[in-house]
């Protein structure tokens, strides 16, 4: 596809002891951004079918890409509560990573409706989940491991649905005392911004946080845009 061939590829690092393949790219870097690419003509056709995105690093070189394929139908009946599989590929069009979220209605008043993904790395292999869990007045999500056991909280801000300011959902220490990432949204200033570059949502995380809690945190960047931030379903 044409559109992966408009930024620099970072160059395949070395093989790691103990990480998932793929995941070596995260190893000595603390920012990614995730950008959509918008089609405007697949909006107005209102049958897109394929999402796209590219993942970056602080320097704008490409680390990853990403697609979602999904059924017409339910993308324009269920919108932002379809179930979803992302697939993550590297720079040779490997599957580093999957991301996989079931169908569930979106209301923070029903515990039976809160949201849960899947990370798979690489897929079949899977490395934790993101859970989101129950607040009457804010955006909270729990970061597990493979094996369920909490490592990380995330919590955003108390007004999602805006457009005209940054939002933040910072991720927290278990205890909640201390914010060491945060994935943010920034507002474009302009209609004309968001229809010609897409969504771009930026994570930002510790240089010696383990690569699969920084896949786990780009794994919770997709729900969140899915659950607060697309604005074509």
């Amino acid at each position: 596809m044409a559109i992966y061939d408009l930024r620099p590829w970072l160059s395949t690092p070395g093989t790691i002891t103990s990480c998932p393949p793929g995941l070596e790219y995260l190893h000595q870097i603390n920012q990614l951004t995730v950008c959509q690419h918008f089609d405007p003509l697949g909006a107005l056709r209102k049958f897109e079918t394929i999402k796209l995105y590219e993942i970056l690093n602080n320097q704008g070189q490409r680390i990853y890409f990403a697609e979602e394929r999904n059924n017409c139908f339910l993308r324009h009946l269920c919108g932002f509560s379809r179930p979803f599989t992302v697939t993550i590929y590297d720079n040779v069009g490997r599957d580093v990573l999957a991301l996989h979220k079931a169908l569930k209605c979106s209301c923070c008043w029903s515990r039976c409706c809160l949201q849960k993904l899947k990370v798979e790395a690489p897929p079949g292999e899977t490395i934790g989940y993101v859970y989101q869990y129950f607040h009457p007045f804010l955006p909270k999500f729990k970061i597990k491991n493979e094996n369920k056991e909490e490592v990380m909280k995330i919590k955003g801000p108390w007004l999602v649905f805006t457009c005209l300011r940054d939002l933040n959902f910072n991720l927290l220490t278990l205890d909640e005392e201390m914010v060491i990432g945060k994935i943010s949204k920034h507002f474009s200033g302009s209609v004309r911004g968001i229809l010609t570059n897409g969504e771009k949502l930026e994570i930002q995380f510790p240089f010696d946080l383990d690569v699969k809690i920084k896949a786990l945190m780009l794994g919770a960047t997709f729900l969140i845009d899915y659950m607060y931030f697309e604005l074509w379903p």
